[in-house]
């Protein structure tokens, strides 16, 4: 057996888990709060306190663990093994030198990824695509992020940043987007758009379950309670999820004709709307797919849940070793 520490870098949480890479199962898994106010040294050392944790609760010696691979939610420097910009972390962390840093404290090989990067690895491991060649990972949360497999390999592209399927242009006439561009999938089908639509409804007055669910309260409005909503049949919550989903088929298109992939698989907190999600992304990608056998193509939720970004953020570590590769 092969034990690396796969470690998910959040805005909010910062999750640790214990991986047998040749099998996928988490032996066991932490959690504790990011405090990224705290600058990014606070944060590092804190992480390397969680990784010991996890060891010492595991019941294993240091000398077991192969390495740590850590998620990490924005643009990276793979080569330096650096943060360049993390968006959702106070101060952004330009030009932070995370692998040096957790090398020295942990003594252990460290490598890092785009978290969503980890989670295509992880899910095509272990998970919803295991078995496949090509296939496509959208991680729908607060922003859209996503992997690509392409002919067996996770394709990293140039700087490692292929993959980015939240930042596609969708409408160019569209709305600005947090990376500078208009009409990207992420201003039309992240969480916080969909939240934006449902507190429009309520705000317009129109009748919908969404005000009695949040008490018109809008602050209370999340995609959480407009899919129950629409699970009770609500025509405005179904209609928003059907828009949301309208524009993955439409980015999904666009995926089927440039890599024709065997299978797209929906991870992350919005993915949990199921099929209020995959039917209309489904019924758009084939309407707006022909020339490829789009009727081959599967639309799929992840498999590993939350566990995800640190199983392949674990694998990616073990494949930094000498000989392996993705």
């Amino acid at each position: 057996m092969k034990y690396y520490i796969g470690c998910d870098l959040g805005g909010t949480n910062l999750r640790a888990a214990i991986v047998d890479v040749d099998s996928g199962k988490v032996l066991n898994q932490l959690s504790i709060a990011t405090l990224a106010r705290e600058g990014h040294a606070a944060v590092m050392a804190r992480m390397a306190g969680l990784f010991l944790q996890v060891i010492q609760e595991t019941g294993l010696q240091r000398d077991a663990i192969g390495g740590i691979g850590i998620g990490v939610p924005g643009m990276l420097d793979l080569k330096k093994g650096e943060t360049l910009f993390l968006p959702n972390l106070s101060g952004t962390w330009p030009h932070v030198p995370l692998v040096a840093t957790i090398s020295n404290l942990m003594d252990l090989p460290t490598a890092i990824l785009n978290d969503a990067r980890s989670i295509t690895l992880g899910e095509w491991r272990f998970g919803a695509g295991k078995g496949l060649d090509t296939l496509a990972v959208f991680t729908l949360g607060t922003g859209i992020g996503g992997g690509l497999v392409v002919d067996g390999r996770l394709h990293q592209g140039s700087g490692g940043t292929a993959g980015e399927l939240g930042h596609m242009t969708i409408d160019h006439n569209g709305p600005r987007c947090g990376c500078g561009n208009y009409g990207c999938l992420e201003v039309f089908a992240s969480g916080p758009a969909i939240r934006v639509m449902g507190i429009k409804a309520v705000a317009q007055g129109l009748t919908t379950q969404i005000a009695e669910l949040c008490e018109n309260d809008l602050n209370r409005i999340t995609p959480a309670l407009i899919a129950k909503a629409a699970e009770a049949g609500d025509q405005i919550a179904l209609g928003i999820f059907n828009q949301a989903g309208f524009y993955l088929g439409v980015a999904a298109s666009s995926i089927c004709s440039a890599v024709a992939p065997q299978r797209i698989i929906l991870s992350g907190g919005v993915s949990r709307a199921g099929r209020l999600l995959l039917d209309p992304m489904t019924r758009t990608m084939r309407e707006r797919t022909h020339i490829m056998d789009v009727d081959q193509v599967e639309i799929v939720l992840g498999e590993l849940g939350d566990n995800a970004g640190a199983i392949g953020a674990s694998v990616w570590a073990s494949l930094q070793a000498p000989g392996r590769s993705a």
